[in-house]
């Protein structure tokens, strides 16, 4: 049964075969139980350790290394086998470090059922632990109480229920317990039931049970989480195409250099050494885990900035965001609503205007109904303290609140033993009990329906003097006071913060459960949108086909009273689109669409857990504008990544072509498997890691985010290799052949490994920037990059010079001579790189 709204409250007991009046009896609660299991949310169980290790080892370039480790074995090339094998393993534990990151959204989800529940089993009330509820147990509420299941109320006295954490509404919603006519009525609009996970804020029921534990509707949000698979992001999907593409290289090259070789009548071992030697060149064994070491700083520098990262790659990914989808109440509004315009009546009556809202009410500024506390504050800004009032008027009757009347009204004692009564309520209804003329009425009524119009909660104001003795206290003939009109307002930064999004090229949209009039006044007075032709609602949106909607989205920035299922459509309609969607949010029903996003973002000091543990960054000042900086910071990683990646692969080439140009010369082989993994580890590796604390360039938020489908080898990497690429194995080819016939085979491998890993710190520095001179730049400017070329100069000397390190690396001492000469060579990438710096500045438009 689904339209549980649709029943009376008799049909529904029937329907559960449950005593309305005396519940159910022991042994039935245990039948119950036994069929429909605990009221608790089922828990994912998360990846083991282990696992997410293996899983490290399913990568292209790491299964190319494993190989190479094999045979290197298989021929006797121990040490190379050692050396592989710790830097593959020092790679996978890098990566699970990084992975494992605990699936806590089920959990917390179970945390929003109440830890107690008070039911009535026969004919006694008695208190239970939430879990032992079952369909069809009688349950009473009242202010204050979590509700630990979905309830169809039988009786209803005054209910207001806080229902934001799982609709978006930002007022408490009224409830009644009339059965509702329709089909498909949407989850804020149904009035009749209480549903698990939200606070009953005013009033009591008496309730039936009629769903428990994943058949609730926190229980569906549940299920959609787990059916929300992770979506790779664009730098793991590059890096998957950048892995295939070099794994590719490399066993092509193997094969031809083997083959080749075989064919000429070579010893097969040492042509399996020599393809070996190849496929190690071709691949960067210290990209992953320089990818994750830039990460994990960006990650640190955001956390300063008050942006905490739960999944690595989403630092990347906010840098290449198109838009983000932004849940309302509480994200871009303060989740506190403010009296934005008072009208008296009568000018003279402005300050008994707001005391009557002060007296005629049950909050304080602080807690209470969001629209008394409302009253309170704007009473208390205007220097009528709630306390002096009560003290001042006490209170001695009142006629509460209910959702027939759509009133309330308090009877106070005045210091000369007289009374006066005041009554606050719906506009219409409370203009309707004064005195007011007809004419009156409806020019008041017109005046109020601008703010209406405007997304503002209007409510009317009167009293009643009475006389020296108090009488029944009645609600007619009533002095008009007038009316106030309030809303949730925007937070102040979200402002700047829009304001910066578009600047920056990124949409930001409006994804709320709220109504169509109140998103779309927030929408377009943060410049979100511009009228109600860029408002859809959940009912329109549910009657769309997915080309239709994805046709749709691209012109329209506000979506209202949408429920979860709507917003996972609304983000996959623009992720067909192409777009990078990045989703904020903070209440349980943004749990589901927070996973799907490219990047979901939630809200660290409002947002429920269940919204933190689904969500990729967490800000935890709960500022739209952090997001901002955020994207910034991401855009700045992704700029150092691809400095990095261009200087590996730069130097990758340089390691292939040398290798290459020596085959086909017949010539020895310059470069041992150990030299290229040092090369590849130590002096590709923490100048690339230098590059990653390159500081932000300027002017990034004003370029638009860079094109999803964007290659890696975009901006002309792919020329700029393999031109470096081939300068790099030009020159160590070079001394390699000036010292191969005078000095001897080590003698020049020695000069070869030096000149190679000298070249690669040069051309480091000219990847600081693609277009910036590095005498601009300033050598020092980047204090960590400097220390990590001295330092990686540092160990080759060593390397050179330690006779233990001699024998590992096989290298002889070299001589004043040989050290000149290489670095002589060492500096061409700086003079040709820097000639076509000034040539594209000269003749750039």
């Amino acid at each position: 049964m689904s339209n549980w709204y649709n029943l009376s409250a008799e049909q529904a007991a029937a329907e559960l075969k449950t005593d309305w009046l005396n519940g159910l009896a022991g042994a039935e609660v245990a039948e119950r139980l036994r069929e429909f299991g605990p009221n608790q949310l089922r828990e994912r169980k998360l990846t083991p350790a282990w696992k997410i290790f293996f899983d490290q080892f399913k990568d292209i370039m790491i299964i190319v290394l494993l190989l190479a480790a094999l045979v290197s074995g298989l021929i006797g090339e121990v040490k190379d086998t050692v050396m592989i094998l710790i830097i593959v393993i020092i790679n996978a534990l890098l990566g699970t470090t990084q992975q494992a990151r605990a699936e806590k959204a089920i959990a917390a989800l179970k945390k929003l059922t109440g830890p107690q529940a008070m039911v009535v089993r026969a004919g006694q009330i008695v208190k239970i632990d939430s879990s032992e509820l079952a369909p069809g147990d009688l349950i009473l509420l009242e202010a204050g109480n979590y509700i630990p299941a979905d309830i169809r109320l039988l009786k209803s006295v005054n209910l207001k229920v806080d229902e934001s954490a799982l609709t978006g509404e930002s007022v408490p919603v009224e409830k009644t317990d009339e059965p509702l006519a329709g089909a498909n009525v949407l989850v804020n609009d149904q009035t009749n039931m209480a549903f698990a996970g939200t606070i009953v804020v005013y009033g009591r029921a008496r309730g039936i049970v009629v769903e428990t534990g994943m058949r609730t509707e926190v229980g569906k949000i549940a299920r959609l989480i787990e059916s929300s698979e992770a979506e790779e992001t664009p730098l793991q999907k590059r890096f998957a195409e950048l892995g295939k593409w070099l794994a590719g290289i490399a066993l092509s090259i193997c094969f031809i250099v083997f083959l080749a070789g075989v064919l000429e009548g070579d010893n097969v071992f040492e042509m399996l050494l020599t393809s070996i030697s190849l496929a190690v060149a071709a691949i960067p064994e210290g990209l992953p885990a320089v990818i994750t070491i830039s990460l994990a700083l960006g990650a640190y520098r955001m956390a300063k900035k008050k942006a905490v990262i739960r999944k690595l790659p989403a630092v990347e990914t906010l840098g290449s965001t198109t838009v983000i989808c932004s849940d309302k109440t509480g994200t871009l509004t303060q989740n506190k609503m403010k009296v934005q315009s008072v009208n008296p009546f009568r000018e003279n009556e402005r300050g008994l205007l707001l005391k009557a809202g002060a007296l005629c009410n049950d909050a304080t500024s602080e807690i209470g109904d969001p629209t008394e506390t409302a009253l309170v504050s704007a009473a208390e800004d205007a220097g009528f303290s709630k306390k002096e009032l009560e003290n001042d008027y006490p209170r001695h009757q009142e006629i509460p609140f209910d959702s027939t009347r759509k009133m309330m009204t308090t009877l106070h004692r005045l210091t000369d033993g007289s009374y006066v009564a005041f009554a606050k309520g719906a506009l219409e209804i409370i203009i309707e009990r004064t005195v007011l003329g007809p004419a009156e009425k409806e020019r008041v009524l017109a005046e109020s329906r601008q703010y209406e119009a405007g997304g503002q909660r209007v409510l009317g104001l009167a009293y009643k003097k009475d006389q020296h003795r108090p009488q029944e206290l009645t609600e007619t003939e009533l002095e008009f006071l007038g009316y106030v009109a309030m809303s949730d307002p925007p937070r102040p930064e979200a402002f700047e913060a829009v304001k910066l999004c578009r600047q920056a090229g990124i949409r930001p949209i409006m994804i709320t459960g709220d109504h169509k009039l109140t998103a779309l006044a927030i929408a377009i007075e943060l410049g979100i949108a511009k009228s109600d032709s860029e408002v859809l609602t959940g009912r329109e949106l549910e009657a769309m086909s997915v080309p239709e909607l994805k046709e749709k989205v691209k012109a329209i920035n506000v979506f209202a009273r949408v429920s979860p299922e709507h917003k996972l459509r609304i983000i996959e309609a623009l992720k067909s689109r192409g777009e990078i969607v990045a989703m904020t949010g903070d209440g349980v029903n943004d749990a589901p669409a927070l996973k799907k996003a490219d990047i979901g973002i939630a809200m660290g000091e409002s947002g429920t857990d269940v919204a933190r543990a689904a969500a990729d960054m967490v800000l935890t000042d709960d500022n739209f504008a952090t997001i901002v900086a955020a994207v910034e910071e991401g855009r700045g990683i992704y700029d150092n990544i691809k400095k990095f990646i261009r200087y590996m692969l730069s130097t990758n080439s340089g390691e292939i072509f040398t290798m290459f140009f020596s085959i086909v010369l017949r010539w020895p082989l310059p470069l041992l498997p150990i030299h290229i993994l040092w090369v590849n580890l130590v002096t590709d590796g923490l100048p690339a890691v230098a590059l990653s604390a390159e500081p932000i360039e300027k002017g990034i938020m004003q370029k638009p985010p860079r094109d999803p489908n964007e290659s890696i080898f975009a901006g002309g990497l792919l020329m700029s290799m393999l031109g470096i690429g081939t300068l790099m194995a030009v020159g160590t080819l070079c001394l390699f052949s000036l010292n191969l016939n005078g000095t001897g085979i080590d003698k020049a491998r020695t000069v070869a490994f030096t000149t190679l890993s000298l070249l690669q710190m040069a051309h480091v520095l000219n990847c600081r920037s693609l277009d910036k001179s590095i005498f601009k730049l300033g050598l020092f400017s980047n204090v960590y990059l400097a220390l990590a070329v001295g330092s990686t100069i540092v160990l080759q000397v060593l390397v050179v010079y330690v006779p233990f390190l001699q024998f590992a690396f096989r290298t002889v001492p070299l001589e004043a001579i040989d050290w000149l000469l290489i670095a002589v060579v060492s500096l061409t990438p700086i003079f040709f790189v820097e000639a076509r710096k000034l040539i594209t500045a000269r003749y750039r438009p």
